[in-house]
């Protein structure tokens, strides 16, 4: 049995493709880079996400869940308890902050800059509904705790109808 090499297409069309199945390289289109880009400039695009980056950090977090509740750690070192905000809804976590930098060291100075000075955030999209009333935070040693009680979907609660 000879084998068809054709592709489904061509079987069913009966048309070859005018090109080989094959591309050599030297025949693809060449990349357009834009005037800014050459210049060693960045693109519109990576401006804008650096603008926003700028202007907000963003925290990582360790986001799991224990059989009763739903565990954020994340570091938030440099900043006051008393100075973070912490909203909850019953379905998302969100954690504001400041982190301020004092001006010791001349800017010429620094070999290295990697910590982020400035306002932050992050929001955490929960993967279950919680009791936001019985949410409770803490903070040891710049790590910051957020213990967020699970709503129970399957308690049940028996009611007394009333008569008058």
């Amino acid at each position: 049995m000879s084998k068809d090499k054709r592709s489904f297409f061509e079987r069913l069309t009966g048309v070859r493709p005018e090109r080989p199945d094959r591309i050599d390289r030297d025949e693809l289109p060449e990349r357009k880079i834009s005037i800014k880009e050459e210049r060693g400039g960045k693109s519109s695009q990576s401006q804008w996400a650096e603008e926003v980056a700028e202007e907000e950090g963003q925290l990582t977090v360790d986001l799991y869940q224990t059989p009763d509740d739903i565990i954020i750690k994340t570091i938030t070192a440099g900043v006051k308890p008393e100075e973070l905000d912490i909203s909850i809804t019953r379905d998302m976590v969100t954690i504001h902050g400041h982190r301020e930098e004092t001006r010791e060291v001349s800017e010429e100075d620094y070999f290295n800059r990697e910590l982020y000075w400035g306002s932050f955030s992050r929001s955490v999209l929960l993967p279950q509904e919680i009791d936001v009333e019985g949410a409770e935070a803490s903070e040891k040693h710049g790590l910051l705790t957020i213990k967020l009680p699970k709503l129970d979907k399957h308690r049940e609660t028996k009611l007394k109808v009333k008569t008058n």
